[in-house]
């Protein structure tokens, strides 16, 4: 059954009722319940809501992700377990002897998954067979020729037009970019801890001040299933993110991908550690 992702967007009090999430709202005068076993996410978007203590060491134990989000609706922060996994000791310890050569080969791994699923969503919009297959077939260990780099803008200018560019900071649709992306690394930076892996330790993001590398890491090939969704979006001439938004880019992780599946990209990552298999795990995009 896949994990239920819950988004508070209003005044809410939420707390823990004979073992369940308790979520009322003061100002309607109503309020339900669910259960902390069949949640995946919690996305907390306005600054009156309220968590009590006994609710969030619940939800932890759950290895429910918390997401909180900032005065812009933006996802800034998320709430993790220090002991998610029964062996994370285990697979803690094989993560951090995992030399150079070996996470050299898993980034070629994964920025060849990247490539291919835009690959596939180009080809899906009618650019042809494989338009990207001259870039993901050409990366090296490690990616030493920065192939991702050569493909992505390729693929921008096939995706939004020759005038667009990637940027955090930049025009539409980059604010819808930048909403999906976090959330899919909330998702993964979950499914990380439930495999018993360091999120703060990347075998390619290595930035000091990034709290989740990992998670930047393995969600690379993940990135073109919410540009199809952005693209949508953008087809139809929505610009700015409302809760309407918010809700079809959520629908991605329940149609096109779901959470089981990142959990499997995640424990593919963990046998390679433990020197249980060599290849990585990722869904197609079709």
């Amino acid at each position: 059954m896949p994990k239920q992702t819950i988004y508070i967007t209003s005044a809410a009090d939420l707390s823990v009722k004979n073992s369940q999430l308790q979520i009322s709202f003061p100002d309607r005068g109503t309020s339900f319940q669910r259960s902390i076993e069949d949640l995946g996410t919690l996305i907390i978007d306005h600054h009156s809501a309220h968590l009590t203590v006994p609710l969030l060491n619940r939800l932890s134990e759950q290895n429910v992700a918390v997401v909180f989000c900032n005065e812009t609706h933006m996802p800034t922060s998320m709430l993790m377990d220090l002991e998610s996994h029964c062996m994370q000791a285990k697979h803690t310890r094989a993560q951090l002897e995992a030399g150079r050569p070996m996470c050299k080969q898993i980034w070629k791994q994964i920025v060849e998954y990247k490539i291919r699923n835009q690959s596939a969503l180009l080809e899906k919009l009618g650019y042809g067979i494989d338009p990207l297959h001259r870039y993901h077939t050409q990366v090296k260990s490690g990616d030493s020729s920065n192939r991702e780099g050569v493909a992505a803008k390729a693929y921008w200018q096939l995706l939004f037009g020759r005038q667009f560019i990637r940027d955090r900071i930049g025009i539409p649709p980059n604010n819808l970019l930048n909403y999906g992306y976090a959330i899919l690394r909330s998702f993964v930076a979950r499914a990380i801890m439930d495999a018993g892996l360091l999120p703060m330790v990347g075998v390619f993001h290595r930035n000091y001040y990034d709290a989740f590398p990992l998670a930047d890491d393995l969600m690379e090939p993940y990135r073109p299933f919410i540009d199809e969704k952005v693209l949508g979006l953008y087809r139809r001439g929505i610009m700015d993110i409302d809760l309407s938004v918010k809700r079809e880019i959520l629908e991605t992780f329940y149609q096109e991908l779901s959470q089981d599946q990142i959990s499997d990209t995640a424990h593919s990552l963990v046998r390679i550690f433990e020197k249980e298999g060599n290849v990585m795990y990722y869904p197609t995009l079709k």
